[in-house]
C-alpha cells in the first residue's frame, strides 16, 4: 500500500472511500465534516442525529456520494468519547476502517482523520491503517481473491508542510511494514521458516543496507561453548543457527546496546512433549527472534544513529533419540551448569548462551524478547508482556518507548527469594522452577547470565499473536516488541 500527504481539499480528492471520524455526542460538526456534510445535504448530520450510536468507538457507517464530492463512498468512523480517545486507540479505530473499506473493495482511500492533532495523531493513523489492512495469503492458490488497498491518502492544506509530512509518512511506513515482516516471518510454518531460513532472512536484510551478519553453525557454536544451545538442538535435524546482526550507525568507538531474541522456530516440548492440542501454533515460537530480525531492518532502513547487535539463537525443540532428556546436566557458554527438569523449558537455555554471547561482545545494554511462559499467559492474558529487570533506569526506557508504541508491558518483581526455585542441588542452576511465579523464575533464570549488564527480559508468550482480528491486529503473528525496540533506538539516538 503506497501512503501520501496530499494538498487537496475533502470535496476534490478523487478516491473510493474518504476516512473522518465523529465522537459521541457531537452537537457541532468540525469545520472539516461540515464541508462535507453540506455538500451531501446535510446527510451526515441528520444520520447522526437519528442514530446516534454510529458515533460509539469503531463503529462504521459507509455513505454513497451520489457524485456530490469526488469521493464515492464516506466512511464515517466513530471515534466514541473524546475525552477517552488515545493514541493507542486511533491506531485501533485506523485498522478498523481501512479493513472495513478493503471488504468493499476500496481500492483508494483518504483520511482526513489526523485532522485533530495533526502529527501526534497522524503517527498513530498510518499506523494502524498499514498494520490493519495486513493480510497472509501466501500459502493461498489463488491470490487473485485477496483484496487488496493501493493507496491511502493524508489531506493536509497547509502546502508548505507538505515536505515535512512526507519525511513523517516515510518514517512511519518503514517501521509499519517492519512489524508486517515480523508478522510474516511467524506466519510461515515451521516446514518453511526453519533455522536456516530464519539466517537467509537475515542475510537478506543485511544486503539492504549497513548491517554486518554472521551465523554461527554447528561447528562454530562448539567453538564457542554454546552448549546449552546445541543441547536443545541435538533432538531435531534440522541444523542449528545462531544469527548475529551488527549494525554501527554510532561510530565503532561507541558502545553498542545487544537485542537478543528467542528463534525456536518449532517447540513440541522435546521429550517433555506438549499436549497435541493448539501445538500448530508453536510454529510462532521465534516471535523474539522475528522482532528482533525486523527491528534491525527498520533501524538500519532509518540510518538511525545508535550501535546495535542482534543476536537471535536458532533451533527446533523435538524429540528423538538423541534429544535432551530430563535429568540430563549441561555446561552453559558462562561456565555455568544447568540440571534439566524440563526440557519443554528450553528457550530460556539458547538465551542462556545467546545473552553470554552478547555480553563477551561487549554489549552495553541487553533486551532480551521470547515466548518464554505460558505462566505469563496466565498471568496477563494477550493484552500485555511480562516484563523483568535488573536496572530499574534502564527498563524506565523500555517502558517508555512501549508506551510511545501503544505495546502495554507490565514489570514483574525480580526478588532474590525467587531464585531460590531455580537452585539445584546437583548442577549450579536447573531450568525451571516449578509452576509458581513461573513466569518470573524463567526470567531470573536468564538474568543469571548477563553478569551486571544492565537488562530487560520481555516475555511475549501471550502477545506474540492473536487467536482473531481485532483492531489493527490481523489474527496471527503481531508483531509485537517491533515498535518498541525502534522507539528505544531513536531515544538512545537522540531522536526520540
Amino acid at each position: 500500500m503506497q501512503v501520501q500527504i496530499k494538498a487537496s481539499s475533502e470535496l476534490n480528492t478523487i478516491c473510493d472511500g474518504l476516512i473522518v471520524g465523529v465522537f459521541e455526542k457531537t452537537v457541532v460538526l468540525p469545520d472539516t465534516l461540515q464541508v462535507i456534510d453540506q455538500a451531501l445535504s446535510g446527510y451526515i448530520g441528520k444520520l447522526i442525529e437519528q442514530q446516534p450510536e454510529c458515533t460509539k468507538f469503531g463503529e462504521i457507517n459507509f455513505i454513497h456520494t451520489w457524485g456530490k464530492i469526488a469521493a464515492r463512498e464516506v466512511i464515517l468512523l466513530g471515534l466514541g468519547k473524546r475525552e477517552e480517545l488515545s493514541s493507542d486507540k486511533v491506531r485501533i479505530a485506523s485498522g478498523i476502517a481501512v479493513r472495513a473499506a478493503k471488504k468493499a473493495n476500496c481500492r483508494s482511500l483518504v483520511s482526513v482523520l489526523h485532522t485533530a492533532q495533526e502529527a501526534v495523531i497522524l503517527r498513530s493513523v498510518i499506523e494502524g491503517s498499514i498494520l490493519g489492512t495486513y493480510s497472509f495469503d501466501y500459502y493461498k492458490s489463488d491470490k487473485k481473491k485477496t483484496k487488496s488497498i493501493e493507496t491511502l491518502a493524508f489531506l493536509h492544506h497547509q502546502i508548505d508542510k507538505i515536505a515535512d509530512y512526507e519525511e513523517l509518512v516515510a518514517e512511519i511506513q518503514v517501521v509499519a511494514d517492519s512489524v508486517n515482516l515480523a508478522r510474516d516471518l511467524v506466519n510461515h510454518p515451521a516446514c518453511y521458516m526453519t533455522p536456516a531460513q530464519m539466517a537467509a532472512e537475515a542475510e537478506e536484510i543485511a544486503r539492504q543496507g549497513d548491517i554486518e551478519v554472521k551465523v554461527l553453525d554447528r561447528k562454530a557454536m562448539e567453538k564457542e561453548g554454546m552448549h546449552a544451545l546445541l543441547a536443545v538442538a541435538q533432538g531435531s535435524s534440522e541444523p542449528p543457527k545462531c544469527i548475529i546482526l551488527k549494525y554501527t550507525g554510532a561510530g565503532r568507538n561507541r558502545p553498542y546496546v545487544a537485542f537478543v531474541g528467542k528463534g525456536v522456530t518449532f517447540d513440541s516440548g522435546g521429550i517433555s512433549l506438549k499436549p497435541s492440542a493448539n501445538m500448530e501454533e508453536m510454529k510462532g515460537d521465534m516471535a523474539g527472534g522475528a522482532t528482533v530480525l525486523a527491528a534491525m531492518a527498520a533501524i538500519n532502513r532509518l540510518k538511525l544513529p545508535v550501535n546495535i547487535i542482534g543476536v537471535i539463537p536458532c533451533t527446533e525443540n523435538m524429540p528423538s533419540g538423541s534429544a535432551l532428556k530430563p535429568g540430563d546436566i549441561i555446561t552453559s557458554m558462562s561456565g555455568k551448569t544447568i540440571e534439566i527438569v524440563n526440557t519443554d523449558a528450553e528457550g530460556r537455555l539458547i538465551l542462556a548462551d545467546a545473552i553470554t554471547y552478547a555480553c563477551r561482545q561487549g554489549a552495553s545494554k541487553i533486551v532480551d524478547l521470547a515466548t518464554l511462559t505460558g505462566a505469563c499467559v496466565v498471568a496477563l492474558g494477550d493484552v500485555a508482556s511480562g516484563v523483568i529487570t535488573n536496572d530499574q533506569t534502564w527498563c524506565d526506557e523500555v517502558l517508555n518507548a512501549a508506551a510511545e508504541a501503544g505495546e502495554v508491558m507490565w514489570q514483574m518483581p525480580n526478588l532474590e527469594e525467587y531464585k531460590e526455585q531455580i537452585k539445584s542441588e546437583i548442577a549450579d542452576l536447573k531450568n525451571s522452577g516449578g509452576r509458581m511465579a513461573g513466569m518470573i523464575t524463567a526470567g531470573l533464570f536468564i538474568g543469571c547470565f548477563v553478569d551486571k549488564v544492565p537488562w530487560v527480559h520481555i516475555d511475549i508468550a501471550g502477545t506474540s499473536d492473536t487467536s482473531k482480528t481485532k483492531g489493527y491486529n490481523i489474527k496471527g503473528g503481531t508483531g509485537v516488541g517491533v515498535r518498541t525496540l525502534v522507539n528505544l533506538a531513536k531515544a538512545m539516538g537522540g531522536n526520540g
